[in-house]
């Protein structure tokens, strides 16, 4: 793949991105805010003391500023996928750009999200020890990284197993293999139940679930939406064709 074509589906990996941010902001400001809202009214009614004023109001904060943050995110979020793609498009198999942009998200949401959050699942304010964030969020960062080296190393393992296995078996026994060492990380790597006896049960799911909604908004709105970008850039002419209306064939006279 030349530059220019690197180039070209990094910009509209890009543009996607920013779609997708703006699919995932509605989720999140119809879905989220209303929890956040209610996990920060849980803290006020509990707190004894309180530290001045808040730098930014909430309104600000969820209005703007969760805008901005989701928008931007979704922008570098974009870029880097498109990268991703650049370099496992016709690696992962015979399948076509959009159908590869598609499988990519899947990857993508799997490793990056699905398995750092089954471990250490997002948590309302005031539902965890402000203590403890950095371990957390070093912990979750590990999640991360070992979700998208061992997502990258099952397609490895799957390809090369699938010429003595078959396709079926290879990928069966790939997937195997990553479900057992994600459990090992589980297993090994410490965990924290942080949460107040009192805080309610519902809020916290109904939080989370919103985080993984929003999640899996972004993911499928790039997939879907970059997977038509690649597919004009990289087979017009089979777009085209498919886009075209059938043409009558001619009866010989």
């Amino acid at each position: 793949m030349n530059s220019a074509t690197v180039r070209n589906l990094l910009v509209r990996g890009m543009l996607a991105g920013l779609v997708a941010g703006l699919a995932a902001l509605v989720v999140a400001y119809f879905l989220g805010e209303p929890h956040v809202d209610a996990a920060i009214a849980f803290e006020e009614s509990h707190a004894h003391e309180h530290g001045g004023e808040e730098l930014v109001s909430r309104t600000m904060q969820s209005t703007v500023g969760l805008s901005a943050g989701v928008l931007v995110y979704g922008v570098a979020f974009g870029g880097i996928a498109a990268l991703a793609y650049c370099f496992a498009l016709g690696r992962i198999g015979r399948f076509g750009p959009r159908a590869s942009a598609l499988l990519l998200a899947g990857a993508g949401l799997l490793a990056v999200y699905v398995v750092p959050f089954l471990k250490y699942p997002a948590n309302p304010p005031a539902s965890s020890d402000p203590d403890t964030i950095n371990q957390r969020t070093a912990l979750y960062f590990l999640m991360v990284v070992l979700g998208v080296l061992l997502t990258v190393g099952t397609v490895i393992l799957g390809k090369r197993l699938a010429p003595r296995l078959g396709s079926w078996n290879a990928t069966v026994t790939a997937g195997a293999f990553f479900v057992l060492v994600v459990g090992l990380a589980y297993a090994f790597l410490p965990s924290y139940n942080e949460t107040p006896p009192d805080f309610p049960a519902t809020l916290l799911w109904e939080y989370r679930l919103a985080a993984l909604a929003v999640q899996v908004t972004l993911w499928t709105a790039f997939g879907l939406v970059f997977g038509v970008l690649a597919q004009r850039l990289l087979a017009p002419a089979s777009e085209a064709e498919a886009t075209a209306p059938a043409r009558a064939t001619p009866v010989p006279h």
